[in-house]
């Protein structure tokens, strides 16, 4: 049976909502909805919602707390800090989880980065898509890149292992990134531009750039991210396409950003992967396209790789 590493999703959000309202085992009693049979690894990204954001620490501090206590009452479940840990995990039938942050507002310090990094973050999107106190992201109207801190926080990753992501980042704080760090880089849900024109996908010169640092991108299955018109299973394939052969099939990878599930959805999806039930239907497209190795590659074994190359 194939399985996914899926390099980005928004579980956090959801677990630091239901227990808020009381619930427990939020994870487990939706297990065979977020995970089924396919979900071998996953990042599990904390994003500091915009109400939040004054209280951007506390509320990170919260959700990873409220989901180290949700998978702890799950015997299918586990956070993992290594790939040893990751192959450990999956070898007992467990889904392993990583914990991710999607924007560094918590960020407060390097002192607090490497308090987090104790409570198990592995990777680090350094902005979502406003500015924060590291950079710009894509949606902000001006073109800033790293602040003085961002290049702080970036050198402070590197020496204690946290993976660099670079979705959501604008384009100076992108190349800004690459000019002070020689370690492989990832953009765990982002697309082609080429092919679907949104600030949210790279160009071709940024694919190239994570790919020749040994990095990997994840394709990303939100609808605008993949086609204007009519998003679609077969055109988020598209995008895998495109990038295998304009990178190769070792800097590709999967990360959903499957967000049907948090209350404020708009109901549109990709037709065909609105959720994890497209996953067989997925593979199947990709074994259609792609060598088994290659399909390996791009399913779980690029961000293997990579993470064992940042994060050990």
């Amino acid at each position: 049976m194939m399985g996914i590493f899926d390099a980005h999703s928004d579980l956090p959000t959801l677990v630091w909502e239901e227990r808020a309202k009381g619930k427990t085992r939020v994870l487990e009693s939706h297990f065979e909805e977020f995970f089924g049979d396919y979900v071998k690894a996953r990042v599990a990204s904390v994003w500091t919602p915009t109400d939040k954001r004054p209280l951007a620490l506390r509320y990170a501090l919260e959700a990873i707390a409220r989901l180290k206590n949700d998978v702890a009452e799950s015997s299918r479940l586990e956070i993992v800090t290594s790939v040893e840990g990751m192959k450990g995990a999956i070898g007992e039938g467990r889904v392993a989880l990583w914990v991710g942050m999607e924007g560094g507002e918590p960020i407060e310090s390097l002192d607090v980065l490497e308090i987090f990094y104790n409570l198990g973050l592995r990777v680090l999107t350094l902005t979502w898509s406003l500015r924060n106190q590291i950079g710009d992201g894509v949606f902000e109207r001006t073109n800033g890149g790293l602040t003085n801190f961002g290049v702080e926080v970036v050198g402070k990753a590197e020496e204690l292992g946290i993976l660099i992501d670079l979705s959501h980042i604008n384009e100076a704080g992108f190349w800004d990134t690459l000019d002070v760090t020689s370690f492989p880089v990832i953009a765990s849900h982002s697309n082609a531009k080429a092919l679907c024109d949104n600030p949210r996908n790279l160009t071709d010169e940024q694919l190239k750039a994570i790919a020749e640092r040994n990095g990997v991108v994840g394709a990303v299955a939100i609808p605008s991210f993949v086609d204007k018109e009519k998003p679609t299973i077969e055109k988020y394939v598209e995008h895998i396409g495109y990038m295998v052969d304009l990178v190769g099939y070792k800097h590709v990878g999967l990360g959903f950003d499957f967000v049907y599930y948090l209350k404020g959805w708009s109901g549109k999806s990709v037709k065909g992967l609105e959720n994890e039930a497209g996953i067989p239907r997925l593979i199947e497209l990709l074994q259609e396209r792609f060598s088994e190795k290659e399909v390996e590659a791009i399913t779980f074994g690029n961000f293997r790789r990579v993470f064992e190359d940042v994060v050990g």
